[in-house]
């Protein structure tokens, strides 16, 4: 079920385009706007609240009409966690000012896109590019490839799994945009999402670095796995950028459309494996 569910999930995203109103991120905007106070327990526990909603609509919904609305709804949790519907939109607005030479509209896309982490101040224009690519790097893991991982280790309780990270990740980029760096230093959000990308960002990184410079991007593979203070933002980005280093840092449109074009190749490598897995009998 799992395979066949991430399959029809990616390719209904990829053709039909949904919007960032089919996204959780968008519906959860309601519930947080509620929150008036910030604390890692306050947000352990609406993750929780959360997925112990999933985990019983799945239990509800178990042996009737030979597990039917059991697939519809890993379906629909699914349609709601993965894609990047609302950050495509976005994207689309940053390449049509820089296809119009318009700096200002370019900068007021690019904080967007770089919404979590910022990008640098004080640069040169190749390096502010670089942190741009960096930030699409990351928006592809956060909305495509961490979610396809937990659904995937989450076994039969794979949407459950999937909400509850999509849940903090949600509750991360609202706290970004909508409150202050100290409450958001309350809710532990960042820590929390530190240790829950652990994992991914190292499976995420090994793709990337088997498809740069092997004889740089390897050594930085094997010593990411020993690195528990580094930002997993860091090592995703600095995996990645081995495979885009033969790529151009000066233009406006190609520098960030080489990002793309790299994440969503890795995208497939990994749902092919996801595949091969599953066949062989190693997922289920």
């Amino acid at each position: 079920m799992t395979l066949f569910t991430l399959l029809l999930v990616l390719a209904w995203e990829r053709l039909i385009k949904l919007g960032e109103h089919w996204q959780l991120d968008h519906l959860l905007q309601r519930v947080f706007i509620r929150v008036r106070h910030a604390s890692l327990a306050l947000t352990v526990l609406m993750a929780l609240g959360w997925m112990i909603i999933v985990a019983l609509c799945l239990r509800l919904l178990a042996n009737w009409f030979f597990g039917l609305p059991l697939l519809l709804m890993w379906i629909f949790v699914s349609l709601l966690c993965i894609g990047a519907g609302g950050v495509r939109k976005h994207y689309r607005a940053y390449l049509r000012a820089a296809a119009a030479h318009d700096s200002h509209a370019c900068d007021a896309m690019s904080e967007e896109l770089a919404l979590i982490h910022g990008l640098p101040v004080d640069c040169n224009k190749e390096e502010r590019l670089r942190e741009l690519q960096n930030a699409l790097l990351w928006i592809n893991y956060r909305f495509y490839l961490a979610p396809l991982f937990w659904l995937v280790v989450g076994g039969p309780y794979g949407p459950v799994a999937l909400a509850g990270y999509a849940f903090l990740r949600a509750y991360q980029t609202w706290m970004a945009r909508r409150s202050t760096p100290l409450k958001r230093a309350r809710s532990g959000i960042d820590m929390l999402l530190h240790w829950l990308d652990w994992i991914p960002v190292r499976l995420a990184g090994a793709a990337y670095a088997l498809l740069g410079h092997g004889e740089k991007a390897l050594p930085a593979w094997f010593a990411s796995l020993l690195d528990v203070h580094t930002g997993q933002y860091q090592v995703l980005t600095r995996l990645a950028q081995f495979s885009l280093a033969r790529e151009p840092h000066l233009d406006d449109v190609l520098t960030p459309r080489a990002a793309v074009s790299l994440a969503k190749k890795i995208t497939q490598v990994i749902v092919v494996v996801v595949a091969l897995l599953t066949i062989y009998g190693a997922l289920v």
